[in-house]
This record gives structure tokens, C-alpha cells and sequence, in this order.
């Protein structure tokens, strides 16, 4: 099941016998045995592509969950143990500022180093609804104050507030605040549209009744900055986020706003029975595994 799981998500039977460290040969005639078995053809192969057939799909769907199940068991046992092992998905929104992840990561590696830890960056929208299907066992997001993550545990981690980044020689660069109806005729650099890092400042606008001219999205902070430093727009950006970046950045000023969006970062996990690995996780950041903020 795994050397079928890897092939369906590589689509490459050499990346597949990499991934797996075995050879190709070993891995294609353990597959081709269990098509045999099955009865089924699982993969439509040629010399270019490989491509899951419908037998193939329902197959890879189960056979995930089965693994995830058999990672679990093991993971419980080691755990019985006191050995806390497995594999913990960890979600992380680009403009995390609350917790300083990698210094996290050290601290968790040197209490449970047989834990295998992989990250995925994202919107947090989109992390919160992978920790709820169980795609990921936790998350760090950033949303407006306005929402809160729905259908998991969560914990308040950081309040920030957002500030004005301009470039190094707008007019606005030194000033000692602002306020949102001062800069509305600003051509703005943000977030996607529809996302909830572009809701922080959509919301703080509509609540001022106020419109503004949005003239570039992006989904990195790096490219918005850099587009703010070549003058094409200004953004508005969390402050704890931001402030370390900007120091070390000449073409960059920060300044305050007055009635500006405001951030809430969480942290969540999954509240059906979290892993040994997600448990031990919320311990090392001092939180309690059955505890909610709303």
C-alpha cells in the first residue's frame, strides 16, 4: 500500500522507489503482484506517464487510511511505552510571528527525536479545514477578529494589530500615525482576494465605510514588500510580523494606524483524539490537549 500510495503521488515509479528506499524493480513487481491480486489494474502506465485508473483512485483512498491507522497503532504502542514516535503535520501560515518555529521544532526534536515532523504552508483557511479532515495534525493561522477557527481546539497564541508599510521615501514615511481614511487613496499591494489575510484589511475599510484601490495580489509577503519597495503601492501588514523584516530593510517604513485591522494568531489541532505525537507537541508549548478558547 505504500509503494502505491507514493506512486500516485509522484506519478513515477522512480521517484516512488526513492521516496520508499527500495529499488524500481522491487517496488513495480510488488505492485504489479498486487494488481494481480486484486484483479485490478491500478495504474495506466506508458513510458512518460503513469496516471491512477478508477480502481486505482478508490484503491489509493482506502489504502491511505489504512496507513494512517497503522502509523497510529504503532505510534499508541510506542507511546504505552513512554517513546512518543510517528509522523506530525504541522500547517503554518507564511506571517506566523507568535511562536518562533524553528526554535519550536529544536526544542520538540531534542524530547522526541524518532517523531518524523513535516510542514505545509498555506492559507489559514485552508490549514484550519486540513486539521479538521485530519490532513494535519496542527496548525498556527492568523485570522481577523472578527472569525475564529470553526470545528477544532484552538488557543489564543497573539492580539497584534497592523501597521502601514510604505516605501523609504513616500510622503507618509515618518509619520507618526495614520489613519485608514487618510491612506484610502493609496494604491495598495495585498493578500489574495477571498483569503483571510486579505479579510484583516478588507473588513477595517468596510467597517470605516471606506473603499480602496487594491492594484496587486500576491501570496508571499516577499513579493509584496519588494513591490512596495519599487513604489508601486503600500500594504498594510501584521506589526509583529513585519517590524523584525523592515528593521533590517532601508527601502521599507513602517507606520502606525491609528483604527487599522487587527490580527488574532491561533493555534489548533484536531479535537478527536490527538496522536501521541500531536499530545506531545501541546506539551511542549505548555498547552493542555483538552483545553479550548474560544
Amino acid at each position: 500500500m505504500r509503494y502505491v500510495v507514493a506512486v500516485a503521488e509522484t506519478r513515477n515509479f522512480t521517484r516512488a522507489a526513492e521516496r520508499c528506499f527500495v529499488v524500481q524493480s522491487s517496488l513495480s513487481h510488488r505492485i504489479a503482484g498486487l494488481e494481480r491480486e486484486l484483479g485490478v489494474r491500478l495504474f495506466a502506465r506508458s513510458s512518460r506517464r503513469v496516471e491512477l485508473t478508477p480502481a486505482g483512485t478508490a484503491f489509493v483512498a482506502g489504502a491511505r487510511e489504512c496507513l494512517a491507522a497503522a502509523d497510529r497503532a504503532a505510534a499508541d504502542a510506542a507511546a504505552a511505552t513512554g517513546v512518543v514516535r510517528g509522523r506530525l503535520a504541522v500547517g503554518v501560515i507564511v506571517t506566523t510571528a507568535a511562536v518562533d518555529v524553528p526554535e519550536l521544532l529544536q526544542r520538540y526534536r531534542a524530547q522526541h527525536p524518532d517523531v518524523q515532523v513535516a510542514f505545509r504552508s498555506g492559507r489559514s483557511d485552508e490549514l484550519a479545514a486540513a486539521v479538521r479532515n485530519g490532513e494535519l495534525d496542527i496548525a498556527f493561522l492568523g485570522m481577523p477578529e472578527s472569525q475564529s477557527p470553526a470545528g477544532v481546539e484552538c488557543v489564543v497564541l497573539a492580539r497584534d494589530e497592523h501597521v502601514l508599510v510604505v516605501p523609504a521615501g513616500h510622503r507618509l514615511a515618518g509619520a507618526s500615525r495614520v489613519t485608514l481614511r487618510e491612506i484610502a487613496d493609496e494604491t495598495f499591494v495585498d493578500f489574495v482576494s477571498g483569503t483571510p489575510a486579505r479579510a484583516q484589511s478588507d473588513q477595517a475599510f468596510a467597517a470605516a465605510g471606506l473603499a480602496r484601490d487594491v492594484a496587486y495580489e500576491a501570496g508571499v509577503v516577499e513579493l509584496i514588500t519588494r513591490l512596495i519597495a519599487r513604489g508601486l503601492g503600500v500594504a498594510l501588514l501584521p506589526s509583529a510580523f513585519i517590524r523584525p523584516r523592515a528593521a533590517d530593510d532601508p527601502q521599507l517604513a513602517l507606520v502606525p494606524v491609528v483604527d487599522g485591522p487587527h490580527r488574532i494568531e491561533y493555534l489548533v489541532w484536531n479535537r478527536f483524539n490527538p496522536s501521541p505525537a500531536t499530545r506531545a507537541m501541546l506539551g511542549v508549548l505548555g498547552i493542555g490537549a483538552a483545553s479550548t478558547t474560544p
